[in-house]
C-alpha cells in the first residue's frame, strides 16, 4: 500500500492541483511560435522566466509583496522629514529578478543577437513576468520609457543613462550619483485637471541654463520611491518637462513631500502618492516649451508595456482557469467536457490569442519604425488603438475565467484574484479609453496618409476578406470625423481587424480563420457563449492551452 501525496487527497474531493510550476512559456504554443525567430539565447532566457513565473516560490514572493502593502514614512523619531517608503522584502525580490534580466533597460543597452528586435525580446519579458506580478513592473516600465525623454538633453543623458542602465538593483535611500542604478517615476497629472496636463499649475523657475527650481503639486506621481522623476511644470516660455532628483548630490531632500500613499484596488505591490514640492531643482528636457512633447515620447513606450501587460495578465488567468476546469467534475463529467464551458473557455481563448499577437505586432512595429514608414505608420496609428482595446476586454475576460473556476476563483490566494484585481489600472494609466479614441480622432484628422498605410496592411494580411473588412473601416473613420462619439466603436473595429489580420498574417491558420470569422462577420459586440457556431471549441481550447 502506498502513501498518498496531497494532490491524490485533494483529487478525491474533486478539487484540482494549483496551476503551479507549470513553464509559462513552454506551456504556450502560440508564444513559442511568435518567438520562434528571436536568437536561441533569448528563447532560453525566456524560457528560464516561463519556469519562474509560476513556481510555488515565486507566487509567494507575488502573494506576500501585495499583502505586505509599501508604508508611507514622513518623518523620522527625531520629527526629521524623511518622506521615504518601505517595501516587503518579497517586492525587492521580485525588482531584484526583474531587472537582471533587463525589463527596465534591454531595448536602450541590447545586444548584438536582439538588435533589431530588442522591443519584441523585452515584451515576451513583461509579457511573462506580468504572469507573475504586475505591481513591481511600473516602476520597470517607467525607467524604460524615461530615456526616451532624457534623450531630449544629451548631456543629461550622458550623465544618467549609465545608473538607468545598470542592472545591479539598488534600493538603497542615497544620492543616484552613489547607487549602484537607479529606478525613475513620473508625474504628469494634477488635481485640477487630471488628463487635461495643460490645465497644470505646477510651476518652474530658471535658476541658470537648463536648471529650474519647481513648485506645486502632483495628484499621482508614479513610483514615489525612485531616484528621480520626469516632471511637468510651467515655465516662462510653456509647459516643461523636467527631470527632478529625489535626493540632491549631498544626501538631502530636493524638497519633494509625500502626502500620502494611494490605496489602490490592486496594484498594491507599488507604490502610488501625492506630493508637494516647493524649491525643489529640475533639470530641463528640451525646449522650455515642449514638455507635452517631450514627456509623450515616454507614454508611448508606457502605453505599449501596459497593453504587454494585460495580455500576459489574461494569459495567466485563462491557462488558470482551462487547468481547473481539466480537474474538476460536475454532471458525471469534468467542467471541460461539457459543451458550455468548453464554448465559453474558446471564446476567451480566442480572445486572448488576438490580443497577445497584436501587443507583439505592435512591439515589432516599435522595432521597425526607424527603417520603414508603413511600421512608423503602424506604431503612430496602433499604439492607442491597442492600448485601448487590449486592456479594456482585460478585466471582463478575467472575470469570466474567475467564474470558470467558481467559487473558488473568488478567492484571494489564488493568483486569478490578483490579476482581476490588477487589470482595470491599465485601462486607466497613460490614458483612458476615452483618451485613447481622442488620440486615434488626432491622428485621423492630422494624418490620413498614415491610416492609409495601416488600412493596407491590414488588408494584405486578411488575403480575401481585407478589401471588405477595410471598407467598413473606412466607413467608421468617416462617421467618427462627423460625430466624434462614435470613436470607440472605430477604435473597436480597427483593433479586432487589426488582431484578425496579425493571426492570418502569423499562419495561425483555424484559430485565424476563427477570430476572424466571429469577429469581423458583422462587427457586433458579443458575449461570450453567444457567437457564430461554426468553429470547433474543444479544438481551439487544445490547441492554445495544451495539457500539461
Amino acid at each position: 500500500m502506498t502513501d498518498k501525496t496531497e494532490d491524490d487527497i485533494f483529487a478525491s474531493l474533486n478539487q484540482p492541483p494549483l496551476w503551479s510550476g507549470i513553464n509559462a512559456y513552454r506551456s504556450d504554443p502560440l508564444l513559442v511560435d511568435l518567438t520562434a525567430s528571436l536568437p536561441r539565447g533569448v528563447r532560453d532566457e525566456l524560457d528560464g522566466i516561463g519556469r519562474y513565473a509560476t513556481l510555488a516560490e515565486s507566487q509567494e514572493f507575488a502573494r506576500m509583496a501585495n499583502e505586505g502593502v509599501p508604508k508611507l514614512r514622513t518623518h523620522g523619531p527625531r520629527g526629521e522629514r524623511l518622506d521615504v517608503i518601505d517595501f516587503h522584502p518579497a517586492y525587492h525580490a521580485l525588482m531584484r529578478r526583474s531587472m537582471a534580466s533587463g525589463l527596465h533597460s534591454s531595448v536602450w543597452d541590447q545586444t548584438l543577437e536582439e538588435k533589431g528586435k530588442a522591443h519584441s525580446a523585452r515584451a515576451v519579458r513583461f509579457f511573462l513576468t506580468s504572469q507573475l506580478e504586475s505591481g513591481h513592473l511600473c516602476p520597470l516600465t517607467m525607467t524604460n520609457a524615461s530615456l526616451a525623454a532624457i534623450s531630449a538633453s544629451p548631456i543629461l543623458q550622458k550623465e544618467w543613462a549609465p545608473r538607468i542602465l545598470s542592472r545591479k538593483y539598488d534600493s538603497s535611500n542615497r544620492p543616484a550619483g552613489q547607487k549602484t542604478a537607479v529606478t525613475l517615476g513620473m508625474g504628469m497629472t494634477e488635481k485640477q485637471g487630471g488628463t487635461d496636463v495643460r490645465a497644470n499649475r505646477s510651476a518652474a523657475e530658471k535658476v541658470s541654463d537648463g536648471i529650474y527650481r519647481l513648485t506645486g503639486h502632483k495628484f499621482f506621481m508614479s513610483a514615489p520611491m525612485s531616484d528621480a522623476f520626469i516632471m511637468l511644470a510651467n515655465t516662462e516660455e510653456g509647459m516643461g518637462c523636467f527631470l527632478v532628483p529625489r535626493l540632491l548630490e549631498d544626501g538631502s531632500a530636493n524638497g519633494l513631500r509625500f502626502q500620502r500613499l494611494k490605496d489602490k484596488i490592486g496594484n498594491r505591490s507599488n507604490a502610488s502618492s501625492e506630493v508637494e514640492f516647493s524649491g525643489t531643482y529640475g533639470y530641463l528636457l528640451g525646449d522650455p516649451d515642449a514638455g507635452i512633447r517631450t514627456i509623450l515620447d515616454m507614454v508611448t513606450l508606457t502605453r505599449l508595456d501596459c497593453a504587454v501587460s494585460s495580455a500576459g495578465l489574461m494569459r495567466a488567468s485563462l491557462a488558470e482557469a482551462v487547468h481547473h476546469t481539466r480537474g474538476r467534475y460536475a454532471f458525471g463529467k469534468t467542467l471541460i467536457d461539457q459543451p458550455l464551458m468548453t464554448r465559453v473557455l474558446a471564446d476567451m481563448a480566442l480572445d486572448v490569442a488576438a490580443a497577445t499577437g497584436l501587443v507583439f505586432r505592435l512591439a515589432s512595429s516599435f522595432d521597425k519604425a526607424g527603417e520603414s514608414p508603413e511600421e512608423a505608420a503602424f506604431a503612430r496609428v496602433m499604439t492607442p488603438v491597442v492600448k485601448y482595446w487590449v486592456c479594456k476586454i482585460a478585466p471582463s475576460l478575467i472575470y469570466e475565467a474567475m467564474e470558470c473556476i467558481g467559487g473558488s476563483g473568488y478567492i484571494e490566494e489564488r493568483p486569478i484574484a490578483r490579476h482581476y484585481r490588477e487589470a482595470p489600472v491599465n485601462a486607466i494609466w497613460e490614458g483612458s479609453g476615452n483618451v485613447m479614441a481622442l488620440d486615434v480622432l488626432r491622428v485621423l484628422r492630422k494624418g490620413k496618409d498614415l491610416f492609409d498605410a495601416v488600412f493596407a496592411m491590414i488588408s494584405r494580411d486578411l488575403g480575401p476578406s481585407g478589401p471588405k473588412t477595410v471598407d467598413v473601416l473606412r466607413a467608421a473613420a468617416s462617421l467618427c470625423e462627423r460625430d466624434e462619439s462614435a470613436a470607440r466603436l472605430f477604435v473597436e473595429q480597427l483593433a479586432m481587424a487589426a488582431a484578425a489580420a496579425e493571426l492570418r498574417r502569423i499562419g495561425a491558420g483555424r484559430i485565424a480563420d476563427a477570430y476572424a470569422e466571429s469577429r469581423l462577420a458583422t462587427g457586433w459586440r458579443y458575449t461570450y457563449g453567444m457567437l457564430d457556431m461554426r468553429f470547433d471549441a474543444r479544438f481551439i481550447v487544445e490547441l492554445l492551452y495544451p495539457p500539461m
